[in-house]
This record gives C-alpha cells, sequence and structure tokens, in this order.
C-alpha cells in the first residue's frame, strides 16, 4: 500500500533572493495540491538561523513524488527556486544537531 509522507523540504536563499523565496515557496503547495499530489494537512513553514526555509508538508504517496516531476507548473516553480536557492539537508542546519530544534515560523 503507498501510504502519506512527510517531507522536509530546505530551500536556502542566495544573498537578496530571500523574500523571492518566500514568495515561491508560498505557491508551492497550492500547486502541488492542485494536481491532486498532497493530502489535506496543511503545510508548516519556518526559518533556520542560517536563513534556509524549511517547507513540511504530506505528499499523498511516494508515487506522487513522481507524479510531481511530469506537471510543468510544479517544474516551473522548482526551476525558479533552483536559480535563487540551494537545496540542503537537515543536517546542514545548527539546530538539527540539538535533540529539539527551534525554527522561526513564516507565515506562507
Amino acid at each position: 500500500m503507498d501510504r502519506p509522507e512527510i517531507v522536509f523540504a530546505l530551500y536556502k536563499p542566495q544573498a537578496g533572493h530571500e523574500k523571492e523565496l518566500e514568495k515561491l515557496v508560498s505557491k508551492h503547495f497550492p500547486t502541488l495540491k492542485k494536481y491532486g499530489l498532497v493530502t489535506n494537512r496543511h503545510p508548516t513553514v519556518v526559518r533556520s538561523k542560517n536563513g534556509t526555509i524549511i517547507e513540511i508538508f504530506e505528499w499523498k504517496s511516494s508515487a506522487a513524488t513522481r507524479e510531481a516531476h511530469e506537471h510543468p507548473a510544479i517544474a516551473k516553480i522548482w526551476e525558479a527556486m533552483e536559480k535563487i536557492s540551494t537545496f540542503v539537508s537537515l543536517d546542514s542546519l545548527e539546530e538539527a544537531k540539538k535533540a529539539m530544534a527551534h525554527f522561526e515560523p513564516i507565515a506562507i
């Protein structure tokens, strides 16, 4: 059975592109939702001390992650994100070294 999956997507903005990246992140989940790829669970979006934006959301299934690559509207957002940020891993964050990691909430 293909079950939902929670993802932590991390985007470290290039200097001067923080607000532009926030706008792209604000479009990301609604676009995934439009194509039926995510659940109704509302995403959580936070910022780390080094400025990395962390978007936490729930894919409908592992198949949905693959299907996302077939949609031009989603690819357009991802390509724009790649131009102004770096996709990083959790272990790149200072907060990830602590048992109880704290982040700044972002209203998206």
